[in-house]
């Protein structure tokens, strides 16, 4: 088996001279080995198999990682799957902090993407949970109950967008800061728009 070709419009990535810069290199090269296509997406290198996401490389302060789009469902013989934070529901990383890590895990990395590439050919789905299911903020709750025009503009809005704005609101502990985040997101969500539009 030969392995995939590297895409030009993802060459810039490995050549910033960033700080990961020798470990992201070897993981593109254990990636294209296993037969996926590479693409930018969100300004990372992403590698799909039959139009599916599959893996990215991305890269941060601490750590470099590959992350899996449907790692949840992942088996995770070698326990090195990590959740980013308790609300990423399907996707998960392993994070690297030097080539040696890379390199010794190499059959242990292409295990993996192969199996994320049998999840996606079986059709598997993570179970996400419902947007009913997060903890909606009193000082929301209120604010919908008062405001029909408020409510049909959130009702409107994609099951992302409104379980961003549930994790924004519920997160601070004091009600004040939680009616102040509301309030200060009502223009937007009667526009329309999400969080992070």
């Amino acid at each position: 088996m030969t392995n995939s070709s590297t895409n030009s419009k993802v060459d810039f990535y490995f050549s910033k001279g960033q700080k990961w810069q020798v470990e992201i290199e070897k993981l593109r090269v254990i990636i294209l080995d296993c037969m996926l296509i590479e693409e930018l997406k969100w300004g990372c290198p992403c590698y799909t198999f039959q139009e599916s996401n599959i893996v990215l490389i991305h890269v941060f302060k601490e750590y470099c990682a590959l992350l899996f789009f449907k790692g949840a469902l992942l088996s995770d013989a070698n326990g090195i799957l990590v959740q980013q934070t308790e609300n990423v529901q399907a996707a998960r990383q392993i994070r690297f902090t030097n080539i040696g890590g890379i390199v010794e895990m190499e059959a242990i990395l292409k295990a993996y993407v192969y199996e994320a590439v049998e999840v996606e050919k079986a059709g598997l789905k993570v179970d996400l949970k419902k947007h009913t299911e997060f903890l909606i903020a009193e000082e929301l709750q209120k604010k919908l109950d008062e405001n029909h025009e408020l409510k049909n503009a959130f009702d409107a809005l994609t099951p992302g967008r409104q379980r961003a704005y549930y994790l924004y609101f519920s997160a601070p502990k004091q009600a004040k800061t939680r009616e102040a985040r509301v309030e200060k997101c009502i223009a937007q969500i009667l526009n329309g728009k999400g969080l992070n539009d």
